[in-house]
């Protein structure tokens, strides 16, 4: 199982809010440390390193990346991955700066990534079809992907929780809430692996897999609680890092050999990769099943199954989201607490953008409100945001965007945004109708890909919430779509047109 199960890691929809920064290691004379260090290496020492072998795709020749086709899971997304450059909190496996190690240590020689395997490799003969064979390759692709994940999660408990507890780096109510329920997915993953296993036969393949799988999928709706709380876990573990002994802790493990160079976050990250993928899976599976085939009924029921549950997980992390940042907003004034934020139940996005005067804002696009914010530190060292300026409902949005090449003068901009040039790039206003106190908003993002994100999103969240305030109420029990820019078209622009202009 790779740790970085999608492509688009420089997007997702939580703010960047603290990124593994390296400390050089003092060589001279600390005992102290150096009986620490000897501690760690260790527990490092006794963990096994993890199976070097990594599923093949299908087909030998093609990767089943390029044959799965990506789903859209918007909340999950944001937790683990980028969906916009400027918008989202990284979790890319960025090795640290390289730092000076003691004589002791060697520096790894591992491979980051494992190698590949598939079905084939594991069989000398068999007289199956084309599509039959590439039938087993998924199949199996999935048993190991079971495998690798049982794997790297036994290992973050042994050389991340255990010895972060044992060397009080972290207290057990701060490991607790960073690893969350962590430790019972094991088990689950357990269960799974041993029952695909016993579907293979004694020519190494497997008949009939859709009714185990059906029996299966129940038991990840304990995803709900482990992914909602990735959100508070990667604040805190952020937070953390900033102190020397974390740090340094987590820079060993990141240079042993068993993490592939990858952080602590990665591994964390890996069980909401896992997830979003089964439904990739499961139709590439269904897709290589012939007619009449014992799985033609079973595979549908399944893979509906699968994509109800993982659109609960997606709407349960989606509201934990947004809350968790709804209580880190510190209002300056008390005209700033819009009954809209109040009522706000997810986020379309949320990121860095710069202000007319050259400020770096982290700005809040929730579902009824946009809020612009300042980012700042609390007494224990959290990240609060300071609101900034009168948010705006989004239904009174008025959306300009500002064409690349336009003369920067005027004192909108004030040079602002040109950057020693009389032109401006990436750039929108945002205003409102009929509010005296909200002042337009002129926002540079960090490039076009960026721009376009909150663009687009911006469109969204304007015609929704009108649609909203011009009809009834919904029922309690009716759930509304949850709109995210993994599930949006960049190429659509005719979401609304906006009328009465605005004087900037």
């Amino acid at each position: 199982m790779e740790v970085e199960e999608t492509g688009e890691t420089r997007t997702s929809w939580y703010a960047a809010l603290g990124e593994s920064h390296s400390i050089t290691c003092d060589h001279a004379g600390d005992e102290e440390e150096d009986e620490e260090d000897e501690m760690m290496s260790c527990h490092m020492r006794d963990s096994e390193e993890p199976s070097n072998k990594r599923v093949k795709p299908v087909v030998k020749s093609n990767s089943l990346t390029g044959v799965l086709t990506p789903m859209k899971t918007p909340a999950l997304k944001r937790i683990g991955q980028s969906i916009s450059r400027s918008i989202s909190f990284r979790t890319e496996a960025r090795p640290l700066p390289p730092a000076p190690l003691r004589s002791r240590t060697k520096a790894s020689s591992y491979p980051r990534r494992r190698n590949s395997q598939c079905w084939s490799d594991t069989v000398e003969s068999h007289d199956l079809t084309a599509k039959e064979i590439k039938r087993q390759e998924v199949i199996y692709e999935l048993t190991q992907g079971e495998r690798q994940l049982i794997e790297d999660l036994s290992l973050v408990k042994k050389v991340y929780y255990e010895p972060m507890l044992k060397l009080d780096i972290l207290t057990e109510s701060e490991l607790g809430q960073i690893f969350g329920t962590l430790d019972s997915l094991i088990p689950l993953h357990q269960d799974l692996l041993s029952r695909l296993e016993r579907l293979r036969g004694s020519e190494k393949t497997v008949g009939q897999v859709g009714p185990t799988l059906m029996h299966w999928f129940p038991c990840l709706e304990a995803y709900v609680t482990y992914c909602c709380n990735q959100v508070g876990a990667k604040a805190l573990l952020d937070q953390k890092k900033h102190e020397k002994r974390v740090e340094h802790f987590l820079r060993l493990c990141q240079e042993s050999s068993f993490s592939r160079k990858l952080d602590l976050w990665n591994f964390l990250d890996l069980p909401r990769s896992r997830l979003v993928k089964y439904p990739l899976l499961l139709k590439e599976i269904q897709k290589c099943t012939p007619p009449e085939h014992p799985d033609e009924d079973a595979l549908p029921d399944a893979l509906d199954l699968i994509q109800t549950i993982v659109a609960e997980v997606n709407k349960k992390t989606g509201e934990a989201e947004c809350q968790f940042y709804r209580r880190g907003l510190i209002y300056l004034e008390e005209s700033q607490r819009l009954t809209e934020i109040q009522l706000s139940r997810f986020l379309y996005c949320h990121g860095e953008l710069k202000n007319n005067k050259g400020q770096r804002l982290h700005v809040f696009l929730f579902e009824q409100a946009l809020v612009l914010t300042k980012p700042g530190e609390d007494k224990e060292g959290g990240q609060v945001f300071h609101v900034y300026r009168q948010p705006l409902p989004n239904s009174s949005i008025y959306l300009e965007e500002i064409p690349d090449g336009e003369p920067g003068g005027g004192g909108t901009f004030r040079g602002a945004f040109t950057g020693g040039n009389d032109k401006v790039k990436n750039c929108f206003r945002v205003s409102s109708r009929g509010r005296s106190k909200a002042h337009p908003y002129s926002l540079q993002a960090n490039d076009s890909f960026s721009k376009q994100q909150w663009i687009t999103c911006l469109r969204r969240a304007i015609v929704q919430s009108r649609d909203r305030t011009s009809q009834p109420q919904p029922s309690l029990h009716h759930d509304p779509d949850v709109y995210h820019i993994a599930k949006l078209s960049l190429g659509s622009s005719s979401d609304t047109e906006m009328a009465d202009q605005t004087s900037c």
